[in-house]
């Protein structure tokens, strides 16, 4: 298991309780999101060591496009392998081992929104 599914595995068992059939979809838009803000993140830097470098690579607003369209494939790509039996394998895999890892969810959601706002620091930045 790498650590995407980790993480959407612990937000799946902290929703599931009190949401039970909207666990997976907070868990999915939540996995979707965490990776998009680090694709924006690592984008972000990429640029500025680029125009640090005085090199043009593509304008902002093909970057954009591309951002947008990895994005819909990020979330495809998440929605296809979490909906069904993946779910079920990580979920045979946890209940399987002794100690399961738990994260706070505050940190979670903590991870995510500090991803989001340093992205948009260096934005600014650039």
């Amino acid at each position: 298991m790498n650590t995407f599914d980790v993480l959407f595995y612990n937000v799946f068992q902290h929703y599931k309780p009190t949401k039970k059939k909207k666990a997976n979809t907070i868990a999915l838009y939540y996995i979707t999101a965490l990776q998009c803000s680090l694709l924006l993140l690592s984008g972000i830097v990429i640029a500025l060591f680029l125009n640090e470098m005085n090199t043009t690579t593509m304008s902002s607003s093909k970057a954009w496009t591309l951002f947008v369209m990895a994005c819909l494939f990020i979330y495809f790509r998440n929605w296809i392998q979490y909906s069904g039996k993946k779910r079920r394998i990580l979920n045979a895999k946890k209940n399987n081992k002794v100690q399961p890892e738990h994260y706070n969810i505050w940190l979670l959601w903590f991870l995510l929104l500090g991803s989001i706002i340093l992205s948009i620091i260096l934005l600014y930045a650039f």
